[in-house]
């Protein structure tokens, strides 16, 4: 499978505008105290905080993605390390907890992990890719 650059511009875009958004959205800009109380470690306001930075990070690449690879391979692992978190996260809780106490925080705890093994894959094809360009 062939990525064209602009087609990976886009998907760095795309992984930046999830954090924000979905971190804005469904901590109803931090104020969701359910989100903090189900992993008030990983998803404390700052740990939320930092998922937005993570997610202007994204942006801040997304042209000159060719030129920082080996920072792709640390998005990809980020994005390992959130996608294994929440998978023992759900291993380990009730997501229907969540949802009983807030309908915003369960569709969070729902979609987050999904969102970053979806772009683990993305990162580490960019990463391979580049990696593969510049030994050409």
């Amino acid at each position: 499978m062939k990525i064209q650059d602009k087609t990976i511009t886009y998907g760095f875009i795309a992984a930046g505008l999830m954090n924000i958004g979905g971190v804005l959205t469904f901590s109803r800009f931090f104020t969701n105290a359910t989100i903090n109380e189900f992993d008030p470690v990983v998803m404390s306001n700052f740990g939320l905080v930092m998922i937005v930075i993570w997610g202007l990070a994204y942006i801040s690449v997304a042209r000159d993605f060719e030129k920082v690879n080996w920072l792709v391979a640390v998005f990809a692992m980020e994005k390992l390390i959130y996608g294994f978190v929440w998978t023992k996260w759900h291993m380990n809780n009730d997501l229907a907890a969540v949802y009983a106490e807030d309908s915003m925080a369960g569709i969070f705890y729902t979609i987050y992990g999904a969102n970053d093994w979806l772009f683990f894959i993305f990162f580490a094809l960019v990463f391979i890719k580049t990696l593969a360009k510049k030994q050409d």
